[in-house]
């Protein structure tokens, strides 16, 4: 491989990289930081529509208690993205899956932006959420890109701009929507959308797929493999689906008690309590350090016990809303860890699989956020803000316990997934 500078990869993004190699040039910090913005971009679409829907239903004539399905099938479109699309990194050329999805991303936002009908909302959320997935094609792109000594900081670093993407969203669709209409939010993130696919273009590398020569379906099939074969994806799966549980048991109901009086916060004031939730992200870099060094059963263990704490302070929120400010950092912070942990040690297993690894384990993470959705709506419908709460920490505690019993080294199954009959698949070594 011809060694160039780092100006003159990123001016003409032409550095390959073989197949499978392991050995890859440093990630430049810039890279690195620009990998965190594409992702939070691409993931924020997925959340923008959170405080506009009551702006929607009024527009476009759509009943107040149906409005939630514009939610609904935007994290539908994304579940099946994570299934169908993400595995693709393992067998197309990853610059160019990128590319791909960002730019038809673009046309999926303006037409939500330009949508007059129930019928083409719900459309355009559906395809808004299934190319949302390039932020996991990224991650784990990321990932395949950067030193063995310097992944879990690149992947804490780049999952930071997710949880940024995800948290801040809901306040920039706030402010926009007001300055502008809700439009304008899709509008402005497809603008935005172009200028990030032209600098990506220009620096992400073109890097070989590890197994080309794999079909599709039998791609597919290989995904449901890695869930028999790694007792590790297993594991931090499930602790991934806890863990975002009790997120989205928060999130999704926080809005109930602070708009409701006494405190009547407008949904901007809400929304400000995303940018407290972002104080968490800083503690991704930090987690992806600690696993670089070996640390991170013990950073898990840390992390988990902080979630369990953090409800104390969010209980308290009738109380005192700097008692909430607390809770909400600590909560982002140790599931950022959790978060940053899993991936990281996840992506030391299987190189020629990450694509496919991320989209078992990010299968896990939608299946925990939908079912905390719709918990923490009934238990605050039955039990108000305590019973969120007990709930949350339920799942917290859940997760602690999990990961106490489960601990130990796993015997993680070496060499790469191999096709060897059209119908299995075996693990080469022994």
């Amino acid at each position: 491989m011809e060694q160039r500078g780092a100006r003159g990869e990123e001016a003409d993004g032409e550095l390959a990289t073989q197949a499978g190699q392991e050995v890859t040039p440093p990630l430049t910090r810039s890279v690195v930081l620009l990998f965190a913005v594409a992702c939070g971009l691409s993931v924020a679409n997925v959340y923008y529509a959170q405080p506009l829907l009551q702006a929607m239903a009024v527009e476009l004539g759509i009943p107040a208690a149906s409005i939630g399905i514009v939610v609904t099938v935007t994290q539908a479109g994304y579940g099946l993205g994570l299934l169908l699309v993400v595995p693709l990194g393992d067998v197309v050329e990853r610059r160019r899956l990128i590319m791909g999805q960002l730019l038809l991303s673009v046309g999926a936002l303006v037409l939500v932006g330009f949508a007059h009908t129930r019928g083409g909302l719900l459309l355009g959320m559906a395809v808004v959420g299934l190319l949302a997935v390039v932020t996991q094609v990224l991650v784990a792109f990321a990932a395949t890109l950067a030193s063995a000594e310097q992944r879990g900081t690149v992947v804490g670093t780049v999952t930071g701009g997710v949880v940024l993407g995800i948290l801040v969203a809901r306040t920039v669709s706030g402010v926009v929507a007001d300055l502008a209409g809700w439009r304008a939010v899709y509008l402005l993130s497809a603008l935005l959308t172009v200028g990030m696919a032209a600098a990506l273009f220009r620096v992400l590398p073109r890097h070989a797929p590890a197994e080309a020569a794999l079909s599709y379906s039998r791609l597919l099939r290989s995904v449901f493999d890695l869930f028999v074969q790694e007792r590790l994806l297993r594991v931090r799966g499930v602790l991934a689906m806890l863990i975002f549980a009790a997120f989205s048991t928060f999130w999704t109901s926080l809005v109930l008690p602070l708009s409701a009086p006494p405190l009547s916060l407008s949904a901007t004031q809400v929304g400000l309590f995303g940018l407290v939730g972002a104080a968490g992200a800083l503690g991704a870099v930090r987690a992806g350090q600690l696993a670089d060094r070996g640390l991170g059963q013990a950073t898990t263990g840390s992390a988990l016990v902080l979630l369990w704490v953090s409800w104390l302070p969010i209980g308290l929120l009738g109380d005192s809303l700097w008692a909430l400010v607390v809770g909400v950092i600590l909560l982002d912070l140790a599931i950022q860890a959790v978060h940053v942990t899993n991936q990281s040690m996840l992506y030391s297993v299987r190189p020629e699989a990450r694509s496919r690894l991320v989209a078992g384990y990010m299968f896990f993470y939608s299946v925990g956020s939908g079912a905390g959705a719709i918990a923490s709506t009934l238990a605050y419908a039955h039990w108000g803000w305590t019973g969120v709460c007990v709930l949350g920490a339920s799942f917290s505690a859940g997760a602690l316990t999990f990961w106490a019993f489960t601990r130990a080294p796993p015997k993680q199954t070496r060499g790469p997934v191999r096709v060897t009959t059209p119908s299995s698949y075996e693990t080469s070594g022994p």
